[in-house]
């Protein structure tokens, strides 16, 4: 890249294919009026983009909910109809995207850019609220959201509940102020897939892009907890990791460049880390099912950067640097690639205290 373009933000994110609707993990970088994307080889990002984003007269859908197990999606529509799916792994990083992508697309229009800005800020009164607390609370047997059956368009549902009923709820349990705040906090409750639309007023409402508008306080709009529909539908062969594994708390997550053990190619994976129990997980984030594919306890492990000079034994493969490698208490060693010094910084020290 030119040395006086100007970089708005980089990073890797899943990408939906045109023609193969499969999924494929690109390095994208946002530009002034462009969006470019390159396809990572062996650890390495290729030279030349494997393909770019007009950004002129595009529209973006965030949060994007047309993918269920992919709640953290962004949406850009050309102006030629071509539709992008991009995929974030935290909501904190999907709305920095979608503002600075915003912002890309409005460039001409300083008024709007303002406007995202004071919106963006307006939300900081949630900050130090736990999505996962409020749900943990919902479930309680006797305190929680009490789950009826509901008629909707002729359709009977089991283990619903209504709009009005949860934003009552949220102002009762004191997780808001207002029914404004409350409809917002319901909104990301929805955006993270905790609970999900049930009938069509519920569903049509959620594909406005206003978040005020998202979740409907109303009495006839209806809603259930996500994870219901899918209780029953677990197989025997998913047991892979003890649930007490990923109950921690999520410190960090975020896409790291790993080396496999066995053919020692290099594949971008999200990770995720957890406290209490400290884990590290990763899952491979162009598969549907949102399970770990691999993952190992932090107690006893050792973590350190590895300098850029010179590829370090048991590393295969023409690296882009950066690294750092972790051994675990059984001796296996796992060389990952953060995309920055700083991204490396951040990841070593979020680990070791967990050690």
């Amino acid at each position: 890249l030119n040395a006086c373009v100007k970089i708005k933000l980089c990073g890797f994110l899943p990408l939906q294919g045109h023609i193969v609707r499969n999924w494929k993990v690109r390095w994208f970088v946002l530009l002034q009026d462009k969006l470019l994307y390159y396809k990572i080889e062996g650890g390495k990002k290729e030279p030349s983009p494997k393909g770019r984003i007009l950004l002129d007269g595009c529209t973006i859908t965030c949060p994007c909910l047309e993918y269920e197990n992919r709640p953290l999606l962004i949406k850009l529509k050309t102006k030629t109809n071509t539709d992008y799916f991009l995929e974030c792994c935290s909501r904190e990083e999907r709305d920095s995207w979608a503002l600075d992508i915003t912002g890309a697309i409005h460039a001409g229009h300083p008024v709007q850019v303002q406007e995202l800005h004071r919106m963006k800020n307006s939300f900081k009164l949630l900050e130090n609220i736990s999505l996962h607390n409020i749900v943990e609370r919902m479930y309680d047997s006797s305190t929680g959201m009490k789950l009826t059956r509901n008629l909707d368009q002729g359709n009977r549902y089991k283990e619903t509940f209504t709009g009005s009923a949860l934003v009552d709820w949220l102002i009762s349990n004191s997780f808001a102020v207002s029914r404004f705040e409350a409809v917002t906090l319901a909104s990301m409750l929805l955006d993270e897939n905790f609970i999900r639309p049930v009938g069509v007023r519920s569903t049509e409402a959620t594909r406005s892009s206003d978040p005020s508008e998202k979740f409907l306080d109303d009495s006839t709009a209806l809603y259930m907890f996500a994870e219901s529909s899918k209780k029953n539908t677990s197989s025997k062969e998913e047991v892979h990791f003890n649930i007490s594994e990923l109950s921690g708390t999520i410190v960090k997550q975020g896409f790291l460049v790993k080396q496999g053990h066995k053919r020692k190619n290099w594949k971008v994976r999200k990770f995720v880390l957890r406290a209490d129990p400290a884990f590290l997980h990763y899952y491979d984030p162009t598969k549907e099912e949102n399970k770990p594919v691999g993952g190992f306890s932090l107690r006893g492990c050792l973590v350190s950067a590895l300098e850029d000079n010179g590829v370090p034994a048991g590393v295969k493969g023409n690296v882009q640097g950066n690294l750092f490698k972790i051994i675990t208490k059984n001796d296996i060693h796992y060389y990952i690639q953060a995309s920055s010094k700083a991204e490396r910084v951040q990841w070593i020290e979020a680990i070791k205290p967990l050690t």
